[in-house]
């Protein structure tokens, strides 16, 4: 027979064991999430292709490409397609460092969320761009109650003839038949 607080003290001493090593290997996976994390970089162009953006984990800028199609472009627009591009690469990050966590600590998705989620908050997708081109006008057949009445233009004056010299009061050349 054995003796049962010898056998308690072994299987507590066994199981402690088991919870060093489980802790030293999740220890192990997240050390290995963090260099991969440090890795992730992403890359995205604007809509018309002028910029390419790449940005790090943090979201920084590593790299920066313009094509010579700038030259053609104003400055405002310039700095529109390197915001867009910037923006789109940054929005990327939450799903590509969800990618690097399932692969790394694949069995705690809770951390993964939260940590996905919190980049989530802090690059959001980007608001859709507006076209250049307006809207065509919408068809209306009238007002909406809250919408101010509004004001007809002025008339335009009329153009005033100049004057005739066979004019006799009747407002024009009088025609006569033969």
């Amino acid at each position: 027979m054995s003796d049962p607080i010898s056998d308690n003290a072994e299987n507590a001493e066994a199981r402690v064991d088991q919870l060093v090593a489980r802790a030293k290997l999740k220890a192990q996976r997240y050390r290995a999430m963090q260099q991969a994390v440090e890795q992730v970089s992403v890359s995205a162009a604007s809509k018309d292709g002028t910029a390419t953006v790449t940005v790090d984990s943090a979201g920084n800028v590593t790299d920066l490409r313009i094509t010579d199609r700038v030259r053609e472009m104003s400055g405002g627009q310039v700095a529109k397609a390197v915001l867009s591009a910037l923006r789109t690469a940054q929005a990327k990050l939450p799903d590509r460092l969800g990618e690097v966590m399932a692969d790394t600590i694949g069995d705690d998705p809770q951390t993964r969320e939260t940590i996905v989620g919190s980049y989530r908050a802090k690059f959001p997708e980007p608001e859709p761009e507006p076209d250049e081109t307006p809207p065509e006008p919408a068809a209306r057949l009238g007002r909406l109650a809250d919408e101010p009445e509004a004001t007809p233009p002025p008339p335009r004056p009329r153009p005033k003839a100049p004057p005739d010299d066979d004019d006799e009061g009747f407002g024009g050349p009088v025609m006569i038949r033969e």
